[in-house]
């Protein structure tokens, strides 16, 4: 979540009499996250989430993101829900984007993950999967193997501005993943950037998935394999194999994994890296100046890449055969 475009007392208070939510008590931006402008609302009726889409995610793709949202909640995963207005439409504009609001979730994303969280992710997501499961829906993923070379080639010249070399390790890298990219693992509705900031927790349990802005239709073990760069990791780079143990077990208890899944997780989590690699590589070099938004470094997906380069076997992440 992030904040790019800044909106007026008089477009909000225009904006959200559309709803039958109550009036305006506040509307303050929320930071976190690289790719919409995101705003808390607080109105005499509850919390909300006002969502402007910015210019990376795709008009034509906002009616599957939402439709997903409410097949999802509607088959029973907490997740956020959208608003109709009174016209019973959920969709609509404010200041030259489309916007919605969506249902505010309790909870918290852990500050500091811990195996348990691992453990409890795993299990969600899963049920993610199964949930989207009869979804009518298709989107193919823009951001896997196909999309990275286009995104490679406009900043591979300024590639090295971040590091010395890097155009040519990400070169490398590509011609190997797109040579080697498997085309049979069982697939479905996967949320595609499910970190940290966007799930929430209660006590013991999951609270809540948020940010379905990525989600499209991909490989489940994609999924798991972003998650292993996204949750698995400590602060000082070393990979922790038992919190990768107890989000695969977490997930297995939920929903089977093949063999052919487990087989491609080491090659499936390089991808992975490369393709969160390259998306901050280009957050990074074209962030505008003064955006309400953090910057994520690319280089830390770097280090991740060359880990996973290593890894041969699942038994490398503490994982066993299913």
């Amino acid at each position: 979540m992030a904040v790019y475009t800044e909106v007026s007392d008089e477009e909000l208070f225009a904006f959200v009499a559309q709803y039958q939510i109550g009036e305006v008590v506040s509307c303050k931006g929320i930071a976190e996250g690289v790719e919409n402008s995101n705003y808390l609302l607080q109105t005499t009726t509850g919390s909300f989430i006002l969502t402007l889409y910015e210019k990376r995610v795709r008009r034509e793709d906002l009616p599957f993101f939402i439709g997903l949202m409410e097949h999802l909640a509607e088959n029973g995963l907490a997740c956020p829900t959208p608003i109709h207005g009174r016209d019973g439409e959920s969709l609509r504009e404010l200041c030259g984007r489309p916007a919605c609001i969506i249902t505010f979730l309790q909870g918290m994303s852990p500050r500091r993950i811990t195996a348990e969280h691992c453990g409890l992710l795993g299990g969600a997501m899963a049920e993610m999967h199964l949930a989207g499961a009869g979804f009518p829906g298709t989107r193919p993923n823009s951001l896997s193997v196909s999309g990275w070379r286009p995104l490679f080639e406009a900043e591979q010249d300024r590639a090295d501005e971040v590091r010395p070399g890097l155009a040519a390790v990400l070169r490398e890298e590509l011609d190997l993943l797109e040579a080697q990219w498997p085309t049979d693992l069982p697939k479905g509705v996967i949320h595609a950037d499910l970190f940290p900031d966007n799930v929430f927790f209660l006590g013991n349990r999951v609270s809540g998935i948020i940010d379905f802005y990525f989600a499209c239709t991909d490989f489940f073990a994609y999924d798991i394999a972003i998650c292993l760069n996204a949750w698995c990791f400590e602060p000082d780079g070393a990979f922790n194999a038992t919190k990768a143990r107890m989000m695969l077990n977490g997930y297995r208890r939920v929903r089977p994994i093949t063999t052919e899944e487990l087989a491609a997780l080491p090659l499936l989590a390089r991808g992975s890296a490369m393709r969160f690699l390259l998306t901050r590589l280009y957050d990074w070099l074209n962030t505008p100046a003064g955006a309400l938004v953090k910057r994520k470094d690319p280089l830390e997906y770097l280090h991740k890449l060359r880990f996973h380069s290593g890894v041969t076997s699942p038994g490398a992440y503490g994982l066993e055969a299913a």
